[in-house]
């Protein structure tokens, strides 16, 4: 099984280029362990599938807890890694792993006519694969 991850450009970027090794959530997938891989879609302006990564690891916890173990590593400024969260008593680290660059991003549309991009994740199931 697989994931479509809707995430902002700014992010996408330090994700593609090593710098962002966290990705935040206030909700994780279930049967984590059956991903194989996270498909990243570049919200606006962009609006396409750019990449993909492997989890290494999902870590639960109380926001505070989360932005003091893994700011080094989290492409975020503070500010607005507690604005995301609010009033969020939980959330999720995803940790990315191996990352696969698409030379040449997925238009989802030429795929499906009628794609709508998921407001956090969506899962991929039948032949959805990409890239390598």
């Amino acid at each position: 099984m697989n994931v479509l991850l809707s995430i902002k450009p700014k992010y996408v970027k330090a994700i593609l280029n090593g710098t962002k090794k966290y990705e935040f959530r206030k909700s994780a997938f279930r049967c984590k362990e059956d991903i194989e891989w996270v498909y990243i879609y570049a919200t606006s302006q962009v609006k396409k599938i750019v990449g993909a990564f492997t989890i290494e690891n999902i870590v639960e916890g109380h926001p505070i807890k989360l932005w003091a173990e893994f700011k080094e590593f989290s492409g975020i400024d503070e500010e607005e890694f507690f604005r995301y969260f609010g009033g969020h008593k939980k959330g999720f680290a995803i940790g990315i792993g191996d990352v696969e660059v698409f030379e040449d991003p997925i238009d989802p549309k030429s795929y499906n006519p009628g794609f709508v991009p998921p407001q956090s994740f969506r899962y991929m199931v039948g032949q959805w694969r990409f890239g390598k």
